[in-house]
């Protein structure tokens, strides 16, 4: 089975080869500076750059979504570098060749592994794996865009869809089905998360090593503790158990015989230690394989972080630059939002640092701040500067926010002044009972690992580190460390409004946390190999070797407990649809039928269901939008519960209802096919299936599912 396999991981890996090649003449003088030219993340901006022509293309209907158009805009691409840049391809230098040889390789393998790791468990079912597949389905279905909502129609997807839609670019390419290119856009994000940091942190440290051995060991330290890496949660597979949603301080638990170490582990409640909160990390993510906004923008994350480093290294940062760099955040808005605003910030303090030197003399001594006159440089450039990058940002992404309404209601304050409960000012809401603020222990054990790095980084920087403290690569990382730690510390004051009463703060925590996760993981491998070489070697290593080998130990139990045994005989492919032939198999050949035989997005009607259940399950795994999916989903797209509630008792009485009734609903909902199987006896259990003859004709049958094409 996995030979098989194979031939679709090379052809889905050669894509991603081919188009970074297509790129490398843009990013190799973006990233110039660093050793491999920006090797890697050629592929992540050629995916970004082809997939948002085609959205805006789409959008203004000018160019449908089609394999034909990418080829088209591929060669108008090509043209433009050779006959408007006049960029001349050349053959790299020898040493530049083997650089990218290696690390392509290195992405490869990783991305070769993870494939195979998910040939373990490659279900796209669970958790919210529905809504992603759902996405990425109706999306491959469009001709223009915006694409329809597959459990909402005629509504178009209120959702961050941009990720989905490089997925579906990439399955469109390869022609690869998308029930197996879904699990290998997961391992291509894996491979592109170590291989990114690793390039990134091995550039940031050879700016101050000035030798490669050092920095190749702190690049891939950086890579595996972002993408494989857990937190000091880990301590607990010393002690007996807890129950999850009570966790109680490690000291007040039995602590376990050695040959008992982790039998009570449970991987989950690494990402659920705060109560009522959520703080993942990307390993959490790969292992669990919800192929998400925050998953799918890992790769643009990374991208945008080693381009912030290039800018803080250059002499200048004109707004012409500011302009362009804009154009990350907003990919990453539309793919993640939260990323999209915390990057936008990330690029202000770079832009205020930027416009320091307005404050210095011919002295290079910092003005007096007194001095109004002093400050009116600064300040107008730096107010330029930010208005540049909000217009840039405006004007990315006007095409996706033409259709797209935010379901945030407003900034929640925790803990408010009693005297202000139940009051609103501006954006900011004062609710009654929202206080809740994390314990210090269990922030210690979720963070306290990359506090112990940075913070021994900081107290060498005092003692020792003169000649490297005015070094870029030093002021990078402490930028964001104090960042990342601002992004830590804001859900203990302010939370997103959202539609969830007990898990206010949960969301928030989730999207800020994940991305101080992964500065931290970025700066942590860069101080531990630095502190090796230049402090106490011996101490440094014992302080840091047990550290880093207890939160690495965190796959160990997660994939074990996800993936089952890592043995070859127990492989099951990359099919993430092929559980149905055990679960639902009459279903499993409806899917396959529909989507050889049924083109473009005509409605069908299906039961519906709860969230996170087997419901919606046609809808989502073929594209075709059915009139109500998964309704808490809908709920919380829509801003709203009364929008979707009413299709609930219209779904029912298409199923149930008179003949007559059936029929003006189904001409109110535009229907063009009902589907009548297990879950929709189970469902609606007065189901009247007679009349479907009536109103239509059975197109496929398979022993206890039906598809009924209705007559207009």
């Amino acid at each position: 089975m996995y030979f098989f396999d194979l031939g679709l991981v090379f052809k889905f890996w050669l894509v991603l080869l081919l188009i970074g090649t297509l790129f490398l003449p843009i990013t190799t003088r973006i990233f110039g500076s660093f050793f491999d030219k920006g090797y890697i993340f050629s592929k992540i901006l050629g995916v970004v750059f082809i997939s948002y022509v085609l959205f805006v293309l789409g959008i203004i209907k000018i160019l449908p979504f089609t394999s034909i158009s990418v080829l088209l805009l591929i060669i108008v691409y090509v043209l433009i570098l050779i006959f408007v840049f006049r960029i001349k391809l050349k053959l790299p230098s020898r040493n530049l060749r083997r650089i990218w040889v290696a690390e392509e390789a290195f992405f490869f393998i990783a991305f070769l592994f993870w494939s195979y790791i998910k040939g373990f468990q490659p279900d796209i079912n669970g958790l919210e794996k529905f809504m992603d597949f759902g996405f990425i389905n109706s999306i491959l279905r469009s001709t223009y865009f915006p694409p329809i909502d597959m459990w909402f129609p005629p509504e178009s997807i209120n959702y961050y869809y941009f990720g989905h839609l490089q997925t579906a670019l990439l399955t469109k390419i390869s022609g690869i089905e998308p029930y197996i290119s879904y699990n290998l856009m997961l391992a291509s994000i894996f491979g592109l998360t170590i291989v990114s940091a690793f390039s990134l942190v091995f550039s940031l440290s050879k700016d101050i090593f000035k030798k490669n051995y050092p920095s190749i060991i702190a690049g891939l330290l950086a890579g595996f503790l972002t993408a494989l890496g857990g937190n000091l949660h880990m301590i607990y597979a010393f002690f007996e158990g807890y129950n999850g949603e009570n966790p109680v301080p490690f000291w007040k638990l039995k602590l376990l015989p050695l040959e008992q170490f982790g039998s009570n582990y449970w991987y989950p409640n690494a990402t659920r230690f705060i109560q009522n909160t959520i703080h993942e990390f990307p390993s959490y993510s790969f292992v669990v394989s919800d192929l998400h906004g925050h998953v799918l923008d890992i790769p643009a994350v990374l991208l945008t972080i080693a381009l912030l480093y290039i800018v803080l290294k250059q002499k200048t940062f004109s707004y012409k630059k500011i302009f362009l760099v804009s154009f990350l955040p907003a990919i990453m808005y539309m793919t993640n939002a939260w990323d999209g605003v915390i990057y936008s910030g990330l690029i202000i303090i770079l832009i205020i640092i930027k416009n320091l030197n307005l404050l210095k003399n011919k002295k290079n001594k910092f003005l007096n701040f007194k001095k109004i006159s002093n400050l009116k440089p600064f300040i107008a450039k730096t107010f330029i500067g930010i208005a540049v990058l909000i217009i840039g940002f405006f004007i990315f992404t006007l095409p996706f926010n033409s259709f797209f309404k935010p379901f945030a209601s407003g900034v929640g304050v925790v803990c408010p002044p009693q005297f202000l409960e139940g009051k609103t000012i501006g954006p900011f809401l004062f609710e009654e009972n929202h206080c809740q603020r994390s314990p210090l222990y269990q922030l210690a054990i979720l963070w306290g690992f990359f506090y112990i790095v940075y913070l021994t980084f900081i107290v060498f920087l005092l003692k020792r580190g003169r000649k490297i403290v005015t070094e870029k690569s030093v002021l990078f990382a402490t930028i964001l460390f104090f960042y990342a730690s601002l992004l830590i510390l804001l859900p203990e004051f302010l939370y997103a409004k959202d539609i969830y009463p007990a898990h206010y703060r949960a969301n928030t925590m989730f999207k800020l946390g994940y991305q101080a996760y992964i500065m931290f993981s970025i700066i942590s491998g860069f101080a531990i190999i630095a502190l090796i070489k230049y402090w106490n070697k011996i101490l440094m290593l014992l302080l840091f070797t047990p550290l880093v080998t207890l939160i690495m130990l965190y796959p160990y139990f997660s994939v074990r407990s996800y993936f089952g045994e890592i043995k070859p005989e127990l492989y099951r492919g990359l099919n993430g649809i092929s559980y149905l032939l055990s679960r639902h198999p009459d279903d499993y050949k409806a899917i396959l039928w529909i989507n050889k035989n049924i083109k473009g997005q005509p409605i069908i009607v299906e039961a519906q269901g709860d969230s996170y259940t087997d419901y919606a399950r046609i809808s989502a795994n073929t594209g075709l939008p059915t009139v109500l999916g998964w309704t808490v989903h809908e709920w919380l797209w829509r801003g709203d519960y009364s929008v979707p509630a009413g299709r609930i008792d219209d779904v029912r009485a298409i199923y149930e209802d008179s003949l007559e009734t059936t029929r003006l609903l189904l001409k109110k909902y535009n229907v063009s096919y009902v589907v009548v199987g297990n879950l929709e006896r189970e469902k609606y259990p007065n189901i009247n299936e007679e009349k479907f003859e009536n109103l239509g004709t059975p197109i496929f049958r398979e022993e206890n599912t039906v598809i009924y094409q209705i007559r207009q």
